[in-house]
């Protein structure tokens, strides 16, 4: 039982953390991994730091623990000498004291001396500690130089991609949108190419019909000049002369003002 209420916490913990990246904003978490990757350079700095500190700390022990001996070893000479000079004047009291204080320094001496080499040891493995550290904060300062050079562009390549999402939904509410309410680019040029056509086709059957007139009047003509020259060959046939043109047109002339004049009494 218990295993299984822990494998439903862990998926329903995993269920909720892929929603929470799913509507993460990339932008807020960038900045989220840029301050994070700068709080972990921070610390590393402090970390160095305290590293080289301990150095130099354990330097300025080892440069007081060598100024010391120097300092003691010199007071256990003038205390042996000052025990030689007080032997040598019969000053068995003085003797003995400065005795007993040049064996003091010469423990002193040993301490010290003691001191010394494992103050040396101990600088030589802080000097190598801190120029890890020192070269660990230089690497990460790189890493984080390259990460913040890559937050530009991550931020440059976010923002084309939400202008070009931008542009995709917009291009899609449009493609949607016309034809419904109001009609697409491709329906206006079809009913202008039709009305086009239409316009083309009126054109050409008014051109075809004056065109077919003028073969009428000419096909008329034709007839006309034939039925003359028939008219012609029949009166050639049957001896008869062909009238002057003036002659009947002065008759037309004459028939037409008796059919206007008004008729008289006797008629």
């Amino acid at each position: 039982m218990w295993k299984l209420l822990k494998r439903r916490w862990k998926y329903l913990t995993a269920r909720l953390a892929g929603r929470i990246e799913e509507s993460a904003d990339p932008k807020i978490q960038l900045e989220q991994a840029i301050a994070e990757a700068r709080e972990q350079h921070r610390r590393l700095k402090d970390q160095a730091a305290n590293v080289i500190a301990n150095h130099k700390q354990t330097e300025i022990r080892l440069n007081r623990a060598l100024s010391d001996l120097e300092r003691v070893n010199r007071n256990a000479r003038q205390a042996i000498i000052m025990a030689e000079e007080a032997a040598q004047s019969g000053d068995e009291a003085k003797t003995s004291s400065y005795t007993n204080a040049a064996e003091q320094l010469a423990g002193r001496l040993i301490t010290l001396e003691e001191e010394i080499e494992s103050l040396k040891s101990l600088l030589f493995q802080t000097s190598a500690a801190a120029d890890q550290a020192k070269a660990a904060v230089s690497q990460n300062a790189l890493g984080l130089q390259e990460k913040l050079s890559e937050r530009q562009k991550l931020l440059g390549q976010l923002d084309q991609a939400r202008m070009q999402e931008q542009m995709n939904e917009a291009m899609s509410t449009l493609s949607e949108a016309v034809g419904e309410d109001v009609p697409t680019l491709a329906e206006v040029r079809d009913k202008i190419e039709a009305r086009y056509a239409k316009a083309k086709g009126a054109a050409e059957l008014v051109e075809e019909g004056s065109t077919e007139g003028r073969m009428l009047e000419i096909e008329a003509a034709a007839r006309n000049q034939e039925a003359k020259a028939r008219l012609s060959q029949i009166r050639e046939q049957l001896g008869i002369a062909a009238p002057d043109r003036a002659e009947i047109g002065e008759a037309a002339v004459v028939e037409s003002d008796e059919a206007g004049k008004p008729a008289s009494a006797e008629d």
